[in-house]
Order: structure tokens, then sequence, then C-alpha cells
């Protein structure tokens, strides 16, 4: 699904936006997903390189009330991101800010505004990414950043052969051999993925690729399990 330069809705008060991500020749997307909270603000789930237009059609759905990038190497548009939507917190793993040379808040603990339609949890046991994972329960939407990627068998060849030798075959959902690497707590992350899975949702956004619609969680436990984590 082309979803560039477009607002898409996904389910009441989600949408989703995207953009290109070239790595090593290949595109391996950016997903930014815009939720509307009851309060009629707004969470913009990830930046992108936000064009006038863009940044009018968000703030069309409600005024923005939060950016926020869910892992440390989610800095490529925060530059663009801040400039695009001044002056209005922006939410990120602690120390994300000394990577981008400007102020962050912490995601976790969620805003109180927050309350009873998004929830947060950072997964822990992987420091070096201190990815975040996102709940909209109304929707049952679960939002991730990097934990699994999900491309289908017909992307570009040379898309194809990074993914394959990143991820693996299984890349729809899969986990990329880099998230892996990362764990450095086995129990720890592997509680933080049974949290997760003890959540109510069915759609999966992902940060790269496309998203899951239905089926979410059995593909999501399957795809962890293939990774190699026991999760009960």
């Amino acid at each position: 699904m082309d979803t560039r330069t477009a607002l898409v809705p996904l389910a009441e008060n989600v949408w989703l936006m995207g953009y290109p991500l070239k790595l090593l020749g290949a595109d391996l997307r950016r997903n930014v997903t815009v939720i509307r909270l009851r309060s009629g603000k707004v969470v913009i789930h990830s930046t992108g390189p936000f064009s006038a237009e863009d940044v009018a059609g968000i703030r069309a759905l409600g005024e923005p009330g939060w950016l926020l990038d869910g892992i440390l190497r989610h800095d490529t548009f925060a530059k663009e991101g801040r400039a695009a939507f001044p002056g209005i917190p922006y939410l990120a793993p602690e120390g994300f800010s000394a990577v981008v040379g400007f102020p962050t808040e912490r995601i976790v603990p969620a805003p109180v505004e927050w309350e009873g339609e998004l929830l947060a949890l950072e997964i822990e046991g992987a420091p070096d990414a201190r990815d975040t994972a996102l709940l909209h329960v109304p929707a049952r939407t679960l939002i991730l950043t990097e934990l699994v990627f999900n491309f289908s068998d017909d992307e570009p060849l040379w898309t194809e052969l990074l993914l394959r030798v990143g991820v693996g075959g299984e890349h729809h959902p899969g986990m990329s051999r880099f998230v892996k690497a990362g764990v450095k707590d086995k129990a720890a992350f592997e509680g933080s993925l049974g949290t997760i899975l003890g959540w109510d949702f069915d759609r999966v956004i992902v940060g790269h690729g496309d998203v899951i619609e239905s089926g979410g969680k059995a593909k999501l436990r399957a795809a962890l399990e293939a990774a190699g984590f026991s999760l009960g």
C-alpha cells in the first residue's frame, strides 16, 4: 500500500502516513501514525520529512499535542519533525535529546491526558534501543517502532535481498537480526513482550513495512517466537 504524502484512515481516530526511507539503495519506508484523542489533541507517532501540505492535513484533524519517536535510533527526521511542529512536547526515550541536540521528554510514564486511550511501554532488556510500544485502546491497535518489520514477498529485488540479509526469509512480520543482537537481558525483554501480548489488540502498525490489519497478535507472537524468544 502506497501511503506517501496522504493521511490514510485505518480506524476511528487513527491515520497512517508513509515516507521513503532509503538504506543501501532499498526503501525500508517510514510509517507515521497520527492518533486523535477524545480531547481533540493529536499524537504524531514518528517523524517524517513533513511538507506544508502534510502539516496542514495533520492540523485539520485536531490540535497537535505531542511528537513522538519511539526508539533511540529513530532520529533520521527528528529535526524536520521539530521544525514542522514547534512548541509542543517531543517524547522520546531517555538519551534521545543527546542524539538530536534539542530537548525531549520521556515517553514513559505516558502523559496523563492519554489515560484510557493510549498505553505506552518501554521494552526492557535492550538498552541501546529503548524501543517503546504503544496501544491505542479504542481501536485495538498496537503501534511499534522497530520490534518487527512487515514486508511482503513482492518487494523490489534489491529490497528483498536486503531484507533477507537483515531480517531473514520470513519478514512478514519478522524481527531483524540487528534488533535481536541488541537484546542484553533476555528475561527482561521477554517479560516486556509478554506484557505487550497481554494487551487487547488485533491490528499492528509497524515502523517499517505494511500494516497488519487483522490477526496481528498471533502474527506478532509467531515472529517473536521464530526469533528465539519464549513467551509462555
